[in-house]
């Protein structure tokens, strides 16, 4: 099984400047080397057939995505609306300013199949293509952002990935999501 980094994924992993919030001390190309040269820890079901998530430890000091919500620290969240990408629509999010959570213990790589990739208009040379990575404390899937569920079900065409909404998942994203944030460093 061959993996690559996709353009999508490339500048939200790796800027060009670097954030103490994307994946620290490797590269892009040595980050995939690894994924090449190191089985996962475990491989989790994506959200839909062609999505597959691997789970390595942690090699780096990327630092974990997510950090609850608390009384102390509610003031910190901030919000705008951003788009990850020119193509796509900007959406309302919301981060940590001046907050840094734990080191990760495992980077959950989120990869789909070169199938699906080519319906949504990315070609790659291997079997999986890297959409994404989540950086957590336990060997688990962070639920994917609420908003990232509508963009999939919208459709290819406005950025997603045309799965339909699954009203159960959902609900388990807007609970995990109204207690966690993101953070940027």
């Amino acid at each position: 099984m061959s993996i690559v980094l996709t353009e999508f994924a490339r500048p939200r992993l790796f800027p060009r400047t670097p954030r103490a919030n994307t994946i620290q001390d490797c590269s892009a190309e040595q980050f995939v080397q690894h994924l090449n040269t190191h089985a996962p820890f475990k491989v989790l079901d994506g959200y839909a057939p062609f999505c597959k998530l691997h789970v390595y430890e942690n090699w780096t000091s990327t630092r974990c995505l997510t950090v609850p919500i608390t009384a102390a620290n509610r003031h910190q969240l901030r919000s705008g609306y951003e788009a990850r990408n020119r193509d796509e629509l900007p959406v309302l999010v919301r981060w940590f300013e001046g907050v840094e959570s734990p080191v990760a213990n495992y980077l959950v790589v989120i990869l789909y199949s070169a199938e699906q990739l080519a319906k949504e208009g990315t070609d790659i040379v291997a079997d999986w293509g890297i959409v994404g990575c989540i950086y957590t404390a336990e060997p688990e899937e962070v639920p994917m952002a609420p908003i990232t569920m509508m963009r999939n079900a919208l459709g290819v065409e406005e950025g997603g990935s045309g799965v339909p909404l699954d009203r159960e998942a959902y609900a388990r994203a807007v609970a995990f999501w109204e207690a966690n944030a993101n953070w940027r460093g």
